[in-house]
């Protein structure tokens, strides 16, 4: 069995000291900050940036630059990998397009090159709970083309429930209308969302205050995990700066469900800068989306 690489974009939201454990290695997605680029070996503490918006400053976003995905994807296979890649989904991002466009030009340029993109249709640690599985796979010696088959026919298992804590953040990125916005800041509605088959974001349900919309993420995935006890040891939870309220979710679903391995880190900036402070996602195998 030739020997093989995961690789994914820092949308996947796992942790540094994760991707360093398990050799998985990640495309940097960049992003504009007052006129100043970040991301990659340049990047802002998650505080920081989740300060300066609420502060008011903007961030915009940009896919994967095609110069670096072929410059990660030659170094690897200079390496004697070969490449299985986890991206970001293409109804969020061009970045999978851009990492299968550097991957179908460098087999045609080395016909012994092996390069295989998925599509995650996740985002943030759902793209990371798709890797981590991948990671475990890998690890307990399935090849690279049993993992990615697992994938392919997983993913829309995949179950992203999520709430925000501002709304005007989705309207800027064109989720919710102005005045829905609005109204919904003035009377204290949470909107609780999902990923839906095409990665889009997809509204499911509106609640009055905070607590309600965290208790509501637990209740999602209440619903929806019937037969897949054996599938959920590990659930994952990423947080817009607000860690308390991550743990609280982490704690009903400790409560509910007697999990007890759950990862918690920070949205990434890409995913960030549209959904904003405050947002809390919860990530588990479920009924499809």
């Amino acid at each position: 069995m030739s020997k093989f690489v995961i690789t994914t974009d820092t949308t996947s939201d796992l942790p540094k000291e994760y991707l360093e454990q398990h050799h998985v290695k990640v495309l940097p997605l960049y992003y504009n900050f007052n006129g100043s680029v970040y991301g990659g070996k340049n990047d802002l503490e998650p505080k920081v940036f989740y300060d300066m918006m609420r502060g008011g400053a903007m961030p915009s976003t940009m896919a994967v630059n095609p110069e670096t995905a072929r410059d990660l994807f030659i170094e690897l296979l200079e390496e004697g990998y070969d490449i299985l890649h986890i991206a970001f989904s293409s109804g969020l991002s061009g970045s999978c397009s851009v990492a299968g466009t550097a991957a179908r030009e460098l087999c045609e340029e080395r016909p012994e090159a092996k390069i295989t993109v998925i599509d995650s249709l996740s985002a943030s640690l759902g793209e990371g709970l798709l890797v981590h599985k991948a990671v475990i796979m890998k690890e307990n010696g399935k090849s690279m083309e049993e993992i990615a088959e697992w994938i392919e026919n997983n993913k829309l298992n995949l179950c992203h429930i999520f709430t925000v804590d501002d709304l005007h953040h989705l309207h800027r990125g064109g989720r919710v209308s102005k005045t829905t916005a609005i109204i919904g800041t003035l009377i204290n509605v949470k909107p609780v969302l999902h990923v839906d088959n095409e990665g889009h974001l997809i509204p499911l349900n509106n609640v009055r205050g905070r607590k309600k919309a965290l208790i509501a993420l637990a209740d999602q995935m209440q619903s929806r995990t019937k037969g897949f006890d054996g599938q959920n040891d590990t659930i994952f939870i990423s947080h817009g700066d607000c860690l308390e309220d991550a743990e609280f979710v982490a704690d009903q679903i400790k409560e509910r469900f007697g999990i007890q391995n759950i990862l918690i880190n920070y949205v990434s900036a890409t995913i960030g800068a549209h959904s904003g402070p405050g947002t809390v996602a919860l990530f588990f195998m479920g009924n499809p989306r």
